[in-house]
């Protein structure tokens, strides 16, 4: 028996890395999963990855518009939803005295308020007892140069979760934060050079990175029952990297 039997699953910024790892276990563990991507070749490819009950809905989840059709689709597919996982981020370096507009508008536009409207958007489909996750970073937990903007569109998460525990209590739906440290994953792969990898992999005390599958058994721990006693909590999982 599977830790999500039954259970309907919706996973955002699905098409690599920890989402991924976490679409692939989820579905392990008995539940049927919506991904999500803004590009359709790398959705098709993922969906693929996964394999069985699974459904793809190309969109991006700062795109009011896409995360409605999402939604539909799952109320027209599932009906309901037991699980929600709202991984879609973007991260960028900007150092203090070169910041722009844009780099504050993108990170803040889909991390803070595509997340906001991905969960505020699935709550009428929710089931009672449900648990919610938001996928953090521990840049907001450290001062990590050049990177003031990404940490602070994260670090709202955490606010979020607090406040959504108290008003959604009545309702028994669980909010907690998920906060990798460095994970191997394309989207860092993009925004780093081998020296920044190296850099940031002397920090962890197990000198190195983080694996997607490991990132997705902490996803797993608090979307199922294992996690009923956690809610408002903001679980870290980087290696120990920012306690020493």
């Amino acid at each position: 028996m599977g830790k999500l039997d039954g259970k309907v699953a919706v996973i955002t910024g699905a098409t690599s890395g920890m989402a991924l790892a976490g679409a692939k276990l989820f579905v392990d563990e008995g539940a049927h999963v919506f991904i999500t991507g803004r590009r359709k070749d790398a959705l098709d490819d993922a969906v693929k990855q996964v394999g069985r009950n699974v459904t793809g809905v190309q969109g991006d989840s700062a795109d009011l518009g896409d995360l409605d059709r999402l939604f539909d689709t799952v109320k027209q597919e599932k009906g309901s939803i037991d699980v929600l996982w709202a991984s879609a981020g973007v991260g960028k370096q900007s150092r203090l005295g070169e910041i722009t507009e844009k780099d504050f508008h993108d990170a803040f536009w889909l991390n803070a308020r595509g997340t906001l409207f991905t969960v505020q958007k699935a709550l009428p489909l929710f089931n009672d007892g449900g648990s919610v996750l938001m996928t953090g970073s521990n840049a907001s937990l450290r001062g990590y140069p050049n990177w003031s903007v990404y940490a602070a569109s994260k670090a709202v998460l955490t606010a979020y979760a607090r406040v959504w525990v108290s008003e959604l209590r009545d309702r028994k739906i669980r909010v907690n934060v998920l906060t990798p440290g460095q994970v191997a994953s394309p989207m860092l792969a993009e925004v780093m050079d081998e020296a920044a990898k190296a850099q940031f992999e002397s920090v962890i005390p197990r000198r190195e990175m983080g694996r997607p599958q490991e990132i997705a058994s902490a996803a797993l721990f608090l979307a199922s029952d294992d996690s009923s006693y956690v809610n408002g909590m903001e679980l870290v999982a980087d290696g120990g990297t920012t306690v020493i």
